[in-house]
């Protein structure tokens, strides 16, 4: 029972850590990356043998989970928000199948887009499956549902959706450990009614699924995760996840003697939240991320009586704070400082040193020659080449995206069609894009920015990892001849940039590779050992 000072993201690792996890499977993304990380570097994981390296991309990462909880072993997958996008088949797919071991999805979401091109909420995706939610306000909550999770899902033998936000994900508090279990048995479990998804069996596994829909309403009214904290206030506050904190703060700062309906488990316990409704006139809902359940309210309840995103009452969008919950409850704020003129806000940039530089000053200068510039691109450091002094590149959707928006624009007649995505990009979601060109001999110029990790979120490894990126193309049917390599460094400006410019002249498909290591792995790899960096 030793106390531990863990980030949010941590506490979901320790949990299934103590739960007795077999593995854990996720792709690398802010805000959920630590949760693999800490798993990675655990002493239980070395002792155990515990499945911890990186997956291609966050749906085979989900899809290897639910095998392992076929196999009748417990499984963690984890990923960000926009991740879960990715591995939405699966996971949609797994809650008609049902699981065999404990199978916990940990999903961390990004409101006010910190690190993310959307603040999408995954309780839509929970509510979408008709699987438990579990929405937890503090790091030692995190900890106490995860172990909570596993044994939820193997009792109704579904999966069960963890959801944590940025400031819980990187926040860090003390959280008590309690004693570890064993792993469980192997237990391969043969039911291909179940488990093979032709109509018939779909059909009957629907039925069962909603079935459990009742059963689940009265799990969620007696978890500890849901509980009342009573006032004498005709105003009352329903406050999901991390809300509940924000809520609970401006109720002692403000002396506000309003009732809170904390809700951490999902679906909603209605007989709570009538409870709720009888006490107050007014409900303001809070909810860190959509306006999900103060809508389903408003269909149970007069929705005069129902206030917050939806009516003004908090912002549509972004995060929530103390003091907009305290506004939105009729309090006026203190005055708060403001930030003098003299402050400028910095945008980030690429490293000193980085490779991408180069690489996007030789880019420029070919493209200079063309009519049409466009360069399209997607998700890694190399985005910041979007901003100045570059402006090199002027697309970025989701993963993959790059090269599958040059091929469509080469589809449309655009020349020249150029595109630039990463390494671990590729082999996350850009070999399908890539195989599509080579079907068709689009006339496309994917150049992929080979730094030989996943540099943004801070060096994991990837499925690229180890120079296997010629032969992934070759294998994927690009001429040998059209498969050509740069070193982007400052003396080889001239000779790279007559490479690109030869291979965006070819009126087919032609992959370059632009091959240096980040500059802040090679340092770190340098620290470590006393040597050179390659390529620096």
């Amino acid at each position: 029972m030793k106390k531990h000072l863990l980030l949010g993201a941590e506490a979901i690792a320790a949990g299934a850590l103590d739960a007795g996890i077999s593995g854990v499977y996720a792709y690398p993304g802010t805000p959920s990356t630590e949760i693999t990380e800490y798993i990675q570097k655990s002493r239980e994981t070395a002792e155990r043998g515990i499945h911890a390296t990186w997956s291609a991309n966050e749906k085979t990462a989900y899809e290897a989970a639910l095998g392992m909880s076929y196999a009748g072993k417990r499984a963690l997958s984890a990923m960000k928000h926009v991740g879960l996008n990715v591995a939405a088949d699966a996971f949609i797919n797994s809650a008609i199948t049902g699981v065999n071991g404990g199978l916990v999805l940990a999903v961390a979401d990004d409101p006010s887009m910190h690190s993310s091109q959307n603040e999408q909420d995954s309780r839509f995706y929970g509510r979408f499956a008709m699987v438990p939610v579990l929405e937890p306000a503090s790091q030692q909550d995190i900890y106490d549902a995860t172990i909570s999770a596993f044994d939820l899902s193997e009792s109704l033998k579904l999966p069960v959706l963890l959801r944590l936000t940025t400031r819980l994900a990187h926040s860090r508090a003390g959280v008590t450990r309690a004693m570890p279990r064993g792993e469980n048995p192997l237990h391969a479990e043969y039911a291909p009614e179940r488990f093979v998804l032709m109509p018939h069996n779909a059909r009957r596994q629907y039925e069962g699924l909603l079935g459990k829909q009742e059963p689940l309403e009265r799990l969620s009214g007696s978890s500890p995760l849901n509980r009342m904290i009573p006032g004498n206030s005709s105003t009352g506050v329903l406050a999901c996840g991390i809300a509940f904190n924000y809520a609970m703060e401006a109720k002692k700062s403000y002396g506000l003697d309003i009732s809170v309906l904390k809700i951490g488990q999902y679906p909603l316990p209605r007989h709570l939240v009538e409870e709720l409704f009888a006490r107050c006139e007014t409900v303001l809902v809070a909810e860190e991320g959509y306006p999900i359940y103060e809508e389903l309210l408003r269909g149970w309840f007069d929705d005069r009586n129902i206030r917050g995103r939806l009516d003004g009452a908090l912002p549509r969008a972004g995060e929530l704070t103390t003091g907009l919950l305290a506004e939105a409850l009729g309090v006026k704020r203190r005055e708060t400082a403001t930030v003098p003129d003299i402050v400028v806000n910095r945008p980030p940039g690429l490293c000193r040193g980085c490779g991408h530089r180069d690489l996007f000053e030789a880019l420029n200068r070919v493209m200079e020659g063309f009519e049409h510039r466009h360069v399209f691109s997607d998700i890694g450091c190399y985005t910041l080449g979007a901003l100045p002094p570059y402006n090199a590149i002027h697309t970025c959707v989701d993963m993959g995206a790059a090269i599958t928006m040059a091929k469509g624009a080469s589809d449309a007649g655009l020349r020249p069609a150029v595109c630039v995505i990463g390494d671990s990009t590729f082999t996350h979601s850009g070999m399908t894009g890539l195989l599509d060109a080579v079907n068709e001999r689009s006339p496309i110029t994917v150049i992929i920015a080979d730094n030989d990790t996943t540099a943004m979120t801070g060096g994991q490894a990837s499925a690229a990892t180890g120079s296997k990126l010629h032969a992934i193309c070759r294998g994927l049917g690009v001429a040998e001849n059209r498969i050509r390599t740069i070193i982007p460094l400052k003396q080889n400006l001239e000779k790279n940039m007559a490479t690109l410019r030869e291979e965006i002249e070819f009126p087919g498909v032609s992959v370059v590779l632009a091959v240096r290591e980040c500059i802040e792995t090679a340092a770190r790899k340098k620290r470590s050992s006393g040597s050179k960096p390659a390529n620096q």
